[in-house]
């Protein structure tokens, strides 16, 4: 879950610390006071598009950082990119962008990618927006609810094993097809060779008197 926020320059907030606990929160206020600002700045910590126009007026960068507890799930893929840090309970992702539009991201102190933040995002949290549920518009997840819904009678593992090794008969098939074509193929060529030497019907010792000539 999401532990804490902090956020420095973005947009009109100058500094913000927004701390969270288990349970349900909820932010309320007046069209304009600024609750999508909230959510702006976690899709920016999660690898979201950013530009100048984020920053607080005159401010040089804007600065923020997301806190989460680190799900099981994403420590594989955390440990395989480097950016794990042992046992420890807590995951930081950060986002800095400056006036030049340039930006840098962090997951745990290390230097990242954009693509980086955005592959660890989908381990974290899933933005409900007034046009969309975004994790339904990724494909890994499309495939993940047909696996849990649509194979209740057979295990998804199951079925990946079976599909994988219905691909590894047909590429072997291929294989011996393609083995045999190259052996009829050199077959007709041997035969085309004999049925020459067949007509020309040579003789033993015949080779020398005929190199000769």
């Amino acid at each position: 879950m999401l532990r804490a926020l902090h956020i420095n320059d973005f947009v009109i907030v100058e500094h913000a610390e927004i701390p969270f606990s288990a349970g349900f929160t909820v932010f309320s206020g007046e069209t304009g006071a600024g609750k999508s600002i909230l959510v702006d700045a976690l899709s920016l910590a999660l690898g979201e598009r950013a530009d100048t126009a984020m920053l607080r007026e005159g401010a040089a960068r804007a600065d923020i950082s997301a806190v989460f507890d680190t799900p099981d799930t994403a420590r594989p893929w955390l440990a395989e990119h480097a950016l794990d840090t042992g046992e420890e309970p807590e995951l930081m992702l950060r986002r800095v962008i400056d006036r030049q539009g340039r930006s840098k991201a962090f997951i745990n102190g290390i230097p990242a990618t954009l693509a980086q933040l955005r592959t660890l995002g989908e381990h974290l949290v899933d933005i409900h927006g007034q046009h969309a549920h975004q994790s339904l518009l990724h494909t890994a997840r499309q495939r993940d609810l047909l696996d849990t819904h649509g194979l209740a009678r057979e295990p998804a593992q199951s079925v990946t094993a079976a599909w994988q090794s219905w691909q590894d008969a047909e590429a072997a098939l291929a294989a011996a097809q393609s083995r045999a074509e190259q052996d009829a193929r050199e077959r007709s060529e041997l035969e085309d060779q004999v049925a020459i030497l067949d007509t020309l019907g040579l003789q033993a010792d015949e080779w020398e008197p005929l190199c000769s000539h």
